[in-house]
């Protein structure tokens, strides 16, 4: 018995395919289809925001409405930049491909302004009144923005105001991957980190591996070679033992004399004009020195200065030993 074909899917066959088409039409079709239940999430978050209310100022539905009416009458009247003039085929098709896709993204960016103002303005004016007549006037936006017959013919026509000839049909035929505007970079990105995380981890079990495969070659050569004693060094000996190591010699320090500070200090010199006791210089008068009060002056000046070296010593041995310091007296 012949198993009769599934029948799944067969009635959305035909808009699976005019969605999915593999072609720079296709891609552009996908980039405006993507954007029309976008703003579903966001009358989501506001209804949740305001509470449910509807009523608002008017105020706030007069700016979303002026917003979305001007952005709608832009999106009717702004047509593709027209193509210079003595262009080649190829160059016109490349040209006029580029300048189609910069007008379907401006009549997107053009719908998606009113709808972000009415957010606003519904939020500010605490209903939902303002959020709904920006949305009326921003999804036909979007529609107008898809790549169809009427469309295309449109934006052709305005390209061709110069006299070039511009292949965009033919432009738009060209195929193309099958991507979506936000889903198709995060689904590539994910899949790379994917990939990546499955070769890291990889990596790291063949490291495991290595060096389990290491740790197990290293017991078993260890448990393979035989052990063999190992006699310990002289020195090592003698430092367990506990002796002593031979040092460096070191040099004796010079030796000093512990008397040293108490070496006798030399006389003072005696003036050239005062001469030894009992003994004159040449050519002086005698008798000038022993007779009278100056000679007598001399004498004691003489005895003085022949003592002041032992008195010195004197004092600085009694300073350095005991103290020089007179008791005080307890006299009344």
């Amino acid at each position: 018995m012949v198993e009769r074909p599934r029948k799944r899917f067969r009635v959305l066959r035909p808009v699976i395919d005019y969605v999915l088409q593999p072609t720079q039409e296709g891609e552009l079709r996908r980039r405006v289809l993507f954007w029309i239940p976008a703003p579903l999430p966001v009358v989501g978050l506001v209804y949740f925001l305001v509470g449910g209310d509807l009523s608002a100022p008017g105020w706030t539905i007069l700016l979303a409405g002026s917003v979305g009416v001007g952005t709608l009458v832009m999106a009717m009247v702004v047509p593709p930049t027209p193509l210079p003039e003595g262009l080649a085929p190829p160059v016109s098709a490349r040209r006029s491909l580029h300048r189609y896709r910069q007008f379907v993204q401006f009549r997107v960016a053009l719908a998606l302004v009113p709808m972000v103002v009415g957010a606003l303005a519904a939020l500010s004016g605490g209903g939902m009144y303002p959020l709904f007549v920006a949305l009326a006037l921003a999804w036909p936006q979007l529609l107008l923005a898809l790549p169809t017959f009427f469309t295309i013919t449109r934006a052709r026509r305005a390209m061709e105001s110069r006299g070039t000839t511009a292949y965009l049909w033919h432009a738009l035929s060209r195929p193309a991957k099958v991507t979506w505007p936000i889903a198709t970079p995060l689904a590539r990105s994910y899949r790379s980190w994917r990939v990546e995380r499955a070769r890291r981890l990889a990596q790291e079990k063949e490291q495991d591996i290595e060096r389990d495969r290491a740790w197990k070659e290293a017991v078993d050569s260890e448990r393979a070679a035989p052990t063999e004693p190992v006699v310990p060094s002289a020195e090592e000996t003698e430092a367990e033992n506990g002796g002593l190591r031979r040092t460096r010699r070191l040099h004796a320090l010079p030796e000093e004399n512990a008397d040293a500070d108490n070496e006798p200090t030399a006389l003072i010199p005696q003036p050239e004009h005062l001469g030894e006791e009992g003994k004159g210089t040449e050519g002086e008068d005698t008798s000038s020195r022993t007779f009278g009060a100056g000679s007598t002056v001399h004498r004691a000046a003489s005895r003085l200065l022949e003592q002041g070296g032992a008195l010195s010593l004197r004092v600085r041995d009694r300073r350095r030993g005991q103290a020089n310091r007179r008791p005080p007296s307890h006299k009344p």
